[in-house]
């Protein structure tokens, strides 16, 4: 008895939506431990900087930016990203699905990914470094919530629309065979 056909894509399926999740739950976990900064006085009480806490927004930021690439890679690498491949598809719903789910999850990915890394980046370069003023007392910019935040919802959006385009994908590729290309020669 052979194994069910879908059941290697139900695998690959399982595997993109925990990685996806997980960097879901990492990027969550980046909005929650947002950084905070204080203003410092030097010890002659002549310069006023902000001291920004080390904190794990970074580290959970990169986490999940690496595991929504990782998720997306798997995907298009078992689909051989849809128009690369040589797997024959059959016409109609489920193929015309794909390809709009497709699309909409690169899209979605690419958003993620832009806002993670703004997130990512914010959060390195504030937790780096001391800022001096000598005049004015400095505004202790730290990352928005919403740059994390906003990473998060587009990743939890790519994973559910790239388990949809995987889904869709392996239904219209089972048990569908192109018919050969052959021309009709006829006796006369």
């Amino acid at each position: 008895m052979s194994p069910h056909p879908m059941a290697g894509s139900t695998k690959v399926l399982a595997a993109v939506l925990l990685v996806d999740l997980v960097a879901f739950g990492l990027a969550i976990g980046a909005v929650q431990s947002h950084p905070s900064a204080r203003l410092e006085t030097d010890a002659r009480q002549e310069w006023t900087y902000c001291v920004y806490r080390t904190d794990a927004a970074t580290a959970l930021g990169g986490a999940a930016l690496a595991l929504l690439l990782v998720g997306q890679a798997v995907s298009a690498i078992a689909s051989r990203c849809f128009c690369c491949g040589s797997a024959a598809l059959r016409p109609g719903g489920a193929r015309a699905c794909a390809l709009v789910l497709f699309l909409s999850s690169w899209v979605t990915f690419v958003i993620a990914e832009a806002c993670l890394l703004a997130g990512l980046l914010q959060s390195a370069y504030h937790t780096g470094y001391r800022k001096v003023f000598f005049q004015n007392p400095p505004d202790c910019e730290t990352v928005r919530r919403g740059t994390f935040g906003a990473g998060a919802a587009f990743a939890l959006f790519t994973g559910v629309l790239t388990s949809a385009y995987y889904y869709s994908f392996s239904k219209s590729r089972i048990h569908y065979h192109r018919p050969e290309a052959a021309i009709g020669m006829t006796p006369l």
